[in-house]
């Protein structure tokens, strides 16, 4: 009976080992064909512990859905705080944005006791993450009873909740940049752009997951259920970040640094390459075109197209989706050898028709309209991000991969924030009176606003066509 019960055990584990090895097969086969970025994984790095990885990047897209899809519209719309006053507030976190290249630069050549580079400035990214989401309902909640009786000043709120934004953004900025780094430390030289792809599309990913989260979540709106949307966030980034930086990064305590270049100089050498602060200034005002209606894309759909709080949030899962799409479809064509450069122009002329079929969506009152053209925002979004990201990995020097990654990310998190204050400012100031317009008076600061970033898009193409010529070194 025992020998019977061997043969058995000895039977199931021989039908599950060919069962493997058929799963791998198709995998290979198939998968590496079909889904993106599936060909980046290595016997050294596997696809489960790469897309693990990957979760700080969903971390980070699920506090972005927070802050500037969810929490813009209830703040603007439910709480009547003012468009510019919000758009600072997410802008607040961009204060730290420029700091991304040196975060970089640090983590390329820390030294710890515990001889990890990477995982301590990701772990006081998280908690920072972490305590910003923590303070943050309780200035919620000082912001909506401003004005009552009895009630806190109405700065005390505005300061806690901005105080709040800009500890969630610093600890974006860290986990975002030096998660990337560490990524591109696992894998081989080659993979580096496809590398990238993949933290990104799982950063897409995340943001789809959340809107719809938050959109059902919200669906019947109170101050209450926000706090717990908040909270939940707020654990869910802990957790997440904790996950993914569980044996990623071998120690080396006994590691020793070689003398460096300092950052000045360091970055002084980087610029001084040819095309760089163009490459730069590209990112910075395609970022700008594409981010300024990020605050107001929302309140745009509830105040002018009546659309309710739970479908303006699935909005952010309607432009994520488009921009996983871009992403994707970008990953597959640049692999092939595909100019980054012109990747990135196409994004752009996607960009521009998306913005006027959301100008249109208003005077016409056609709510489908508005949702195509998030799509479509998004999917230009992704084609742009995805060059541009992949010319910075193709031009960065071996050395400091973390330094190229944070330039391209604080020109372009920099320009983000600067797109969210100026299209919340020029949302408020642009109500023109006593002019016969062809949509509703309260639509005219909207678009405005989307009127200029197709202009930005435009000054976007103007400068990136003499990159079409620049070659990595390597080329």
């Amino acid at each position: 009976m025992t020998d019977m019960g061997k043969q058995s055990r000895s039977a199931s584990r021989g039908a599950l080992d060919r069962a493997n090895r058929k799963m791998i097969s198709i995998w290979m086969g198939w998968g590496s064909r079909v889904l993106p970025f599936a060909d980046v994984a290595t016997d050294d790095l596997p696809l489960s512990r790469l897309l693990r990885l990957s979760l700080i990047q969903v971390s980070v897209g699920v506090s972005l859905v927070l802050l500037a899809g969810t929490l813009n519209r209830v703040m603007i719309v439910e709480l009547g705080v003012p468009a510019t006053l919000v758009g600072v507030m997410l802008a607040l976190p961009m204060l730290f944005a420029p700091f991304r290249a040196l975060i970089g630069f640090r983590s390329d050549a820390h030294v710890s006791a515990l001889g990890w580079r990477r995982v301590p400035f990701i772990l006081r990214g998280t908690m920072l993450q972490f305590g910003g989401l923590a303070m943050m309902p309780f200035a919620l909640l000082v912001l909506a009873g401003a004005g009552q009786s009895g009630s806190a000043p109405a700065w005390i709120g505005q300061a806690a909740a901005g105080l709040a934004f800009l500890l969630v953004g610093a600890g974006l900025h860290i986990t975002q940049t030096v998660g990337l780094a560490l990524a591109t430390d696992q894998a081989p030289e080659s993979a580096h752009p496809n590398i990238v792809g993949l933290m990104y599309s799982m950063l897409l990913i995340g943001m789809i997951v959340a809107a719809l989260l938050f959109g059902a979540a919200l669906a019947n709106f109170s101050h209450g259920r926000l706090i717990q949307v908040i909270q939940g966030t707020a654990v869910i980034t802990f957790a997440l970040n904790f996950a993914a930086l569980w044996k990623q990064e071998a120690r080396q305590p006994n590691r020793v640094i070689e003398a460096q270049r300092g950052f000045q100089e360091s970055w002084a050498l980087y610029a001084a390459e040819a095309h760089a602060i163009r490459r730069l200034v590209a990112v910075a005002l395609g970022t700008l075109a594409f981010s300024m209606e990020d605050i107001l894309l929302e309140p745009y759909g509830g105040q002018i197209l009546g659309l309710s709080v739970g479908d303006t949030t699935k909005l952010t899962a309607t432009f994520a989706g488009g921009g996983l799409l871009g992403f994707a479809l970008a990953s597959r064509i640049l692999s092939r050898g595909f100019d980054p450069f012109r990747m990135a122009i196409i994004g752009a002329l996607v960009g521009i028709p998306a913005f006027a079929m959301v100008i249109a969506a208003a005077p016409l009152h056609v709510a489908w309209l508005f949702v195509v053209g998030v799509g479509l925002i998004g999917f230009g979004g992704g084609l742009f991000g995805h060059g541009t990201l992949t010319a910075t990995m193709n031009f960065a020097p071996k050395e400091h991969i973390g330094l190229a990654l944070g330039s391209w990310g604080a020109a372009q998190a920099t320009a983000a924030g600067v797109g969210a204050a100026l299209g919340g400012f020029l949302r408020d100031v642009g109500q023109p009176a006593g002019l016969a317009l062809p949509w509703q008076p309260a639509a005219t600061g909207y678009i405005i606003v989307y009127t200029l970033e197709i202009v930005l898009l435009v000054a976007t193409l103007a400068t990136m066509l003499p990159l079409l010529r620049a070659r990595p070194k390597s080329a």
